[in-house]
């Protein structure tokens, strides 16, 4: 569709159709990246959930990752949904050894906060900007342990712990909204990708 918002859902391991499924139904232009090429084509990216560890690993050997932090440094729209939260994470508190963030994001989180698999669980949480609360979805959740000067924090659970934060064209959640049909979050991070 001409003059469709042009963005791409990073598609090296995770729930990437989901997040394209959303995106599409919201009138997106959605590509898939995999290259740095296919990077640069796009003006916003959703960083799915998934392994933190593999999507650093295979964007390390795939050249992508510094050509993303450069990206996310430079302005890029970007949506990170669990393991994309701890990737946007300009510091990753238990992570495995050796793992990199790409950055940008003023937060520190705590991988797999929640404890294993196991542990899931689905609430409703209120969002700041948004009418009604969210229906949200934690798999093996990282928890952000603290909001730095540049962000702010959008959601947080009853016991005050941050599970959503925004911080100018970037926005975290430690929860999955695309798994429960949830497009609230996807059409705020297309208005970002609209207005830059």
């Amino acid at each position: 569709m001409a003059g469709s918002p042009r963005v791409g859902v990073l598609a090296l391991q995770g729930d990437v159709r989901e997040h394209a499924r959303v995106l599409e139904g919201l009138g997106a232009d959605v590509s898939l990246v995999r290259r740095p090429e296919e990077l640069a084509a796009v003006d916003g990216l959703v960083l799915p959930g998934g392994e933190s560890t593999v999507i650093d690993k295979l964007a390390r050997a795939f050249g992508l990752a510094e050509p993303l932090r450069a990206a996310i440094a430079d302005g890029l729209p970007v949506f990170g949904t669990c393991a994309g939260l701890i990737l946007l994470a300009d510091r990753v508190l238990d992570g495995a050894e050796g793992q990199q963030s790409f950055g940008g994001l003023d937060v520190v989180v705590r991988r797999n906060a929640f404890g294993r698999q196991t542990e899931s669980f689905e609430t409703s949480l209120d969002i700041d900007g948004f009418d009604a609360p969210v229906h949200a979805t934690f798999i093996r959740a990282p928890l952000i342990e603290s909001v730095g000067a540049r962000a702010t924090a959008i959601g947080t659970l009853p016991d005050g712990g941050v599970v959503a934060v925004e911080q100018g064209r970037l926005i975290g959640t430690s929860f999955h909204p695309e798994v429960a049909g949830e497009d609230r979050f996807h059409r705020r991070f297309l208005a970002h990708v609209e207005t830059r």
